[in-house]
């Protein structure tokens, strides 16, 4: 760490109650930018002046600011391990073991935070997290890069490695310095396009006077205002964190002034606290991602007619889509969007045989993945199981509820439509600010006590809603929703595109099984076909039919799925 890097830091963190690595975390995405703009400036012609300056940056960041000699270490670690798996293994089997090897290194991070305890200080934790999800990626991307392109979806053909890269374009994909500590993350592919300058290469047949305007020689368009504005937005999320901050904490939730509340406002305290939180990340990845828009990493395109470039290609979370989602689906699509990315494209859709649609086992490895991947505490697993319930809770209202506010043919909402909009948005807030609670309280013994303290109001939501639907009036209205279709009902289902498949519609977001109870059957039936399998083959087995093990599930669950 240089000398007396934390003096500076010192005034502020008492005037504002941060703490010094925080402040000085924030004040690296703050000098990120102007470190990106001398990036960008380097010449096109010399990708490796650009690699040796990103290594340097992100050395600068880690040893000079956080003294993070074991971090560097253990990226050095992550990195060189990958690179070796990658390259020396050839198989099937590749992807997986440098997923293993990575996912494993990341828990000793994970389990050593968790036991010094200290939140506020700066690891290398979270950077390592973004680095297991780049590099789990580059191993697939290899992997593809070696099968014949017939074998391969069209996001796996762009995202596929055919050229091994060398060790400097890899150690400046790996330590990209805008994205280093918070993300966002993204595929090697990006950053080769990137640093070769053919991302920007336009389509051909475009009027040139349409093209986006770029300074001197150089490919990369002019992104100065874009990410300012994402630099302010950042810094406006910042300040309101710090402002709710003091108000919202999570050792408040235990003090004897909170106990003497309403259960109302209980409820809205639980939810401000949440909010807060969220402040925290709103700021920090609009600050990575205008860091990311500066250097050119994220350009999107522009549109051929008007000129506009698009520089959404590393947004990481949408805040208005997230606050006013009425819809848990919707609400968790707007957050990590980028983790979203990386579990659906190299686990849930890996996992599973070509040819078959993703079921249990694609649910069930995503759910662990994500789950391990934020690491060990209690808090993480309540929200993912009860996150994965309440999803299916949503569904059977989106499916059975809703349509009676829509016109016969569904294509128009009816004037009460509004009610339904309103009572969706509350709904969906007040829940996922009960299921999210735990992700910031932690541990088991507060989160009960939290919950407790607001008569466990999501958990009971759900088990009634749960019991509604598993009863007579599910059929009810699915009676009255057909009673309802006329001759409209067929012309206008005519006009609308087509549903998407399931393996479309119920990905998993951030892990969280979309169906449990079907996951359930499914895992069930799979056992059920194992045994029939082995009985065949002349296999001794002593185990309980398909039902009696759904029947044994759903007893210990204490309720039908």
């Amino acid at each position: 760490m240089l000398p007396f890097i934390n003096a500076h830091f010192v005034p502020i963190s008492d005037a504002t109650g941060a703490s010094v690595d925080e402040l000085k975390l924030i004040s690296s995405f703050l000098l990120s930018y102007p470190l990106a703009g001398v990036l960008k400036r380097i010449p096109d012609a010399k990708p490796w002046q650009k690699n040796v300056f990103i290594v340097c940056v992100s050395i600068f960041y880690l040893v000079g600011l956080f003294d993070l000699w074991d971090g560097l270490r253990t990226l050095l670690y992550s990195s060189a391990g990958a690179y070796v798996i990658a390259y020396y293994i050839d198989g099937s089997l590749m992807p997986w073991i440098g997923f293993i090897f990575l996912m494993a290194h990341m828990s000793i991070s994970h389990i050593t935070r968790q036991l010094e305890n200290s939140p506020s200080t700066v690891d290398i934790t979270g950077a390592q997290m973004v680095l297991v999800m780049k590099l789990t990626a580059f191993c697939w991307n290899v992997h593809d890069g070696r099968l014949p392109q017939e074998q391969l979806s069209e996001s796996q053909k762009y995202a596929a490695i055919t050229k091994f890269p060398d060790l400097l374009d890899y150690a400046g994909y790996v330590l990209f310095f805008p994205s280093l500590f918070a993300g966002p993350a993204f595929d090697y592919v990006e950053y080769r396009k990137w640093i070769e300058t053919t991302m920007f290469d336009s389509p051909p047949g475009v009027d040139p006077a349409k093209k986006p305007p770029t300074r001197k020689k150089r490919k990369i368009p002019r992104s100065g205002r874009p990410a300012m504005l994402k630099a302010a937005l950042g810094l406006f999320w910042i300040f309101l964190f710090l402002q709710f901050g003091g108000m919202y904490k999570v050792e408040f939730l235990f003090t004897d002034k909170y106990r003497e509340y309403g259960l109302l406002r209980k409820i809205w305290i639980l939810h401000m606290l949440g909010f807060t939180a969220r402040l925290k990340y709103y700021g920090v990845w609009s600050l990575t991602e205008g860091a990311c828009i500066l250097s050119g990493m994220g350009y999107n395109g522009f549109d051929a007619n008007t000129g506009k470039v698009a520089w959404d290609r590393l947004e990481n979370v949408n805040p208005k889509g997230l606050e006013t989602a009425q819809s848990p689906h919707a609400y968790l699509e707007s957050w990590n969007k980028n983790t979203n990315h990386w579990l659906k494209n190299y686990i849930y859709l890996r996992v599973t045989p070509k040819g078959k649609k993703p079921g249990f086992r694609a649910s069930f490895a995503t759910f662990a993945t994500s789950a391990f991947w934020h690491g060990f505490y209690p808090g993480y697993y309540f929200t993912f199981i009860l996150g994965a319930f309440i999803q299916a809770t949503a569904k059977n209202f989106r499916r059975t509820i809703r349509p009676f506010f829509l016109t016969q043919d569904g294509s128009s909402p009816t004037p009460n439509k509004r009610i339904y909009d309103v009572v969706s948005w509350l709904t969906t807030q007040l829940a996922l600010s009960f299921i999210a609670a735990p992700f910031v309280i932690l541990g088991f013994n507060a989160i009960i006590q939290v919950w407790a303290s607001v008569y466990y109001y999501g958990i009971v939501g759900i088990a009634l809603s749960q019991i509604f639907f598993a009863s007579p009036a599910k059929g009810y209205l699915v009676k009255k929703l057909k009673a309802r279709g006329g001759p409209g009902v067929a012309a206008a289902a005519a006009k609308r595109p087509p549903m998407p498949s399931r393996e479309a519609s119920e990905q998993p977001v951030l892990g969280l099984p979309p169906n449990p109870g079907r996951d359930i059957d499914e895992a069930v039936n799979e056992i059920n076909r194992e045994i029939e399998l082995r009985k065949r083959r002349g296999s001794v087995v002593n185990m309980p039919s398909g039902q009696e093990l759904k029947a044994a599930v759903e007893e210990r669950l204490g309720k039908k799925l």
